[in-house]
């Protein structure tokens, strides 16, 4: 049995919930009809503690693929001096239901995609939260909003998905300055083509990269070259890919995060409580483009377009919705330069197969991107070096039947942005360890860690500025018996993540761990 078995897609958000004492209640034996909400150690939104009004963007039931269809309209008693807006979800669910993903959008610009949890029979709720005030602009004016979470309710998957969302603004007032650095325009990419301002200086691309669909590119990851007996198969292997480009030249890479959603690796019970990395809060790829601003400034329609390299060649599997952010030189008409340089290494990707018992899957990728440019601003020649290099090794052992099927991967993400005297580094790395078995009596147990890691620098003529350390770590481990039904599968399952972010703004660490569905252990360090 694969450890894909089973699974339908999910995306995510930040889950809040009270936390528990340190020294928990006493779980249950094995999981029950019920369990804890679910609960993530991340930190919640820090908020200004200034006068606030609350906008309800989308109330909704989701049964089907009907999407939820409404209009927007800034709060008058805010006026448009934000210093943050905070996006909020509140759901709930009964019953049985899978894993699925959903996205909010205004005005066709996406400022939000996330995934449910397993409900149990008796029903949970949850809720997510969301900065969403790099938004500014499109909030600024009535939008309509469209939001949709796919659904399926029939006789046997009777979870309706009830959610509302609201979006909180918090006002600058006093010696409160409103949210600064937030760009003037942010325009969804519906196509390829983009037209910008012509004075646009600063230029950037979020991507909201999901493999999805309920297909193996949900789990891309795993999957094996062609002459290799597993059921998920591309001719690449399991290196990914996400590129941007400008008129056909390639002008950003970067390593998708492999997201486990919350029926992953054929075991929903590793996830009922406690989420794994992102998969509550889809976070989009961000690429710097401001080296290619003096190209896209001629007033002219430009090709901005990007893909997934190594998913199969004419399978579905991957969305990426794209937002382009801009900033504007108020004191110019038109901002002029020139891309300077442009050097990519050839893109190494060697997955090589090895039958045997267990077969083995060895893989190896690197590339590596730097583009410069310059612009002659109001305010003098600014000058723009990004450069980034993307890397993924794993081994992948499976046996007969896919059983026991096992996976340790790495992912290294590293980008270098130099703007005149700031240099703002990056250094990504995303994890993965684990292995799923399926034993005497037919029960199946997945052990499996789950990291989540990003240091940040930011100099400015050799000064260090601010500086964070993040590490977000998952590890579970649930055991079930197969092919029965649910009330007789007598789960036991342990998952605890660690939150830590450290820096120049402060300190968060926080750890929750859940036995069998209840919450036994909530630790805070700071």
């Amino acid at each position: 049995m694969s450890m894909l078995s089973g699974l339908v897609l999910a995306a995510g958000a930040l889950l809040t919930a009270p936390p528990a004492a340190a020294d928990g209640p006493t779980p249950p034996a094995e999981f029950t009809s019920d369990w804890h909400d679910p609960v993530t150690a991340a930190p919640p939104v820090t908020t200004p503690g200034t006068r606030s009004c609350r906008v309800t963007l989308a109330a909704a039931q989701f049964r089907d693929f009907t999407p939820y269809r409404g209009t927007y309209t800034p709060p008058k008693e805010c006026g448009t001096r934000w210093n943050k807006v905070v996006l909020r979800l509140d759901g709930q669910v009964k019953g049985r239901q899978y894993d699925r993903l959903g996205h909010l959008s205004l005005g066709g610009v996406e400022i939000f995609r996330t995934s449910t949890p397993q409900p149990s029979p008796d029903g949970i709720t949850w809720s997510v939260e969301k900065d969403v005030t790099r938004y500014r602009d499109t909030l600024s004016r009535p939008q309509p909003v469209e939001m949709l979470i796919g659904n399926v309710v029939n006789e046997t998957y009777t979870g309706v998905l009830d959610v509302r969302v609201t979006l909180t603004f918090h006002t600058a007032q006093g010696r409160v300055k409103p949210a600064a650095g937030t760009p003037d325009r942010v325009i969804p990419l519906t196509g390829p083509a983009l037209t910008t301002p012509r004075n646009t200086e600063r230029l950037l691309a979020e991507v909201y990269a999901t493999g999805s669909g309920g297909g193996c590119e949900e789990y891309w990851y795993l999957s094996v070259p062609d002459a290799a007996p597993y059921s998920c198969r591309a001719a690449d292997g399991p290196h990914r890919e996400v590129r941007i480009s400008v008129d056909g030249k390639l002008a950003g890479i970067a390593a998708p995060f492999p997201t486990v959603w919350t029926g992953g690796w054929s075991n929903p019970f590793l996830w009922y409580v406690t989420p794994g990395p992102r998969a509550f809060d889809v976070q989009p790829v961000v690429y710097d483009l401001t080296p290619f601003a003096a190209l896209l400034n001629d007033g002219r329609e430009h090709r901005v377009e990007v893909s997934v390299a190594g998913v199969p060649a004419g399978l579905p599997g991957w969305s990426a919705p794209t937002n382009i952010l801009l900033w504007q030189d108020e004191g110019s008409e038109v901002v002029t330069g020139a891309l300077d340089r442009h050097e990519e290494s050839r893109p190494v990707n060697t997955p090589v197969y090895t039958a045997g018992s267990p077969h083995r899957l060895e893989t190896t990728a690197d590339h590596r991107l730097t583009v410069a440019g310059h612009l002659v601003t109001s305010h003098g020649r600014v000058d723009t070096t990004v450069t980034r290099s993307v890397g993924h090794t794993s081994v992948h052992r499976w046996g007969e039947g896919e059983n026991p099927d096992a996976l340790t991967a790495r992912w290294t993400d590293r980008e270098t942005v130099t703007s005149g005297r700031t240099v703002t580094r990056t250094d990504r790395t995303y994890t993965m360890d684990g292995e799923t078995t399926v034993g005497a009596g037919d029960r199946l147990r997945t052990v499996l860690t789950l990291g989540d890691r990003a240091d940040t620098v930011v100099l400015r003529d050799g000064r260090r500025l601010s500086w964070s350390r993040l590490d977000d770590t998952y590890t579970g481990d649930a055991t079930y018996t197969t092919g029965v039904p649910r009330d007789q599968r007598h789960a036991v399952g342990t998952s605890t993540e660690r939150y830590r972010l450290y820096g120049s703004g402060g300190c968060h660490d926080r750890s929750v761990t859940a036995v069998q569905g209840t919450v036994t252990e909530d630790l805070r360090r700071c």
